[in-house]
């Protein structure tokens, strides 16, 4: 369906609003203006009170004045200095005085709607000087008809200013519209990315560890499979193939709501955030040791979640590297105005830093809520993860 055609009125306003030395067809418009300039001053020419028509002269020089009206958009100052050296000897040689006025009119309008104040007031101010000059020596009553008639000529100076700042306005609000929008877009586009960042993360350590545990409990089965098949422990074998259905259980609830955000229809696209009450859950299936000391104190949602990860991804790291008969230590502390958690492992194996992700996933959710986090080799052996995060100013806001 087409759009309906704007009224005159919003014409009228987006003509007002627009910049005039920026309007499409300008040049054209001017030339229409001016044809309707030179009728309405033939006209007023042709109907004088006392018979005065003007001369083959006198209609040049006031063709000539209509004519610069062309041009006005493109050199304002230029086109009313054409104005006025027209006018000058057209009133000069007595020809109607009114019929020039259109003319000059439009031209000190067009100066005042485009120039600076400052550049406005010296031209008008030059203008009417001249033309009330030329009129006093044409005649005293003439010169006193000008000077009571300069009026009008200040009235559309300030009429033209006035149109200029609004326009200066107008222009201002769209410039603070047209940024506030690129910000939104901008905030959203940072926002997407956030998103993305954080899925990312999500997806990275809940596939790592639950492909790791499982792989170690698949491991742990062959192995007692393999080792002595005459003397099967159905029990290791039923145990470990528990920890695996329930690794794949979690992963799979986790899963989907890592990437239920992802979908615009779901109720609850957000999804709850991994506390520190799921570490027990956590450290099982990697037959870790957990201390868990928050001494009463609440833990912010995003700080818990922060710890969550970074202990999941210590363990996957810890299970991966250290070997099958490590043992493994997390320490969940509140010390004072910080939470600190220590991963930590006695492994015999070399420190395998590898080209992944992990350590730089683990950084980055430390800093993400103003935490650090260091790693390194333990003396004599194994490896250690700790990280310490702020929880104080979580709590001031909360």
């Amino acid at each position: 369906m087409p759009e309906p055609a704007p009224r005159l009125g919003e014409r009228v306003l987006t003509a007002v609003s627009g910049d005039p030395l920026t309007v499409p067809n300008r040049t054209r418009n001017d030339a229409l203006i001016a044809v309707g300039t030179w009728v309405l001053s033939a006209a007023i020419a042709l109907c004088a009170e006392d018979g005065n028509v003007p001369d083959p002269v006198g209609w040049l020089l006031l063709s000539g004045s209509v004519t610069a009206l062309v041009w006005r958009r493109t050199c304002p100052g230029v086109v009313l200095l054409a104005v006025l050296v027209c006018s000058v000897p057209y009133h000069a040689f007595d020809n109607p005085h009114a019929a020039a006025i259109p003319a000059l009119v439009i031209a000190q309008y067009t100066v005042a709607a485009t120039a600076r104040l400052l550049y406005t007031s010296l031209i008008g101010a030059g203008a009417i000087t001249v033309s009330v000059a030329v009129m006093f020596v044409v005649g005293t009553s003439e010169g006193l008809d000008a000077l009571r008639s300069s009026g009008w000529l200040l009235t559309v100076l300030v009429f033209g200013t006035d149109v200029r700042i609004y326009r200066r306005y107008i222009a201002s609000v769209v410039g603070r519209a047209e940024h506030a929008e690129r910000t939104r877009e901008e905030e959203a586009a940072r926002r997407v990315a956030e998103e993305r960042l954080r899925i990312a993360r999500d997806l990275h350590d809940l596939i790592a560890h639950s492909i790791t545990l499982i792989g170690v409990r698949t491991s742990v089965a062959s192995h007692v499979m393999l080792t002595d098949p005459e003397r099967l422990d159905r029990a290791a074998i039923a145990q470990a193939l528990d920890d695996i259905a329930e690794t794949c259980r979690t992963a799979r609830g986790e899963l989907r709501t890592t990437l239920a955000v992802l979908r615009t229809d779901a109720p609850d696209r957000d999804g709850p955030l991994p506390d520190l009450a799921a570490l027990p859950d956590l450290v099982r299936p990697a037959a870790a040791e957990l201390t868990l000391d928050l001494k009463a104190a609440p833990v912010p949602p995003a700080v818990g979640a922060a710890a969550y990860r970074i202990v999941q991804e210590s363990l996957t790291n810890a299970v991966r590297h250290a070997g099958p008969d490590a043992h493994i230590e997390v320490a969940v502390v509140r010390e004072g105005p910080a939470l600190m958690v220590t991963v930590s492992d006695d492994g015999l194996g070399p420190v395998q830093q590898g080209n992944g992700y992990g350590i730089i996933g683990m950084r980055e959710r430390a800093r993400s809520v103003g935490g650090t986090l260091t790693t390194g080799a333990r003396v004599p052996h194994g490896f250690q993860v700790t990280a310490l995060l702020p929880v104080q100013q979580s709590e001031a806001i909360a």
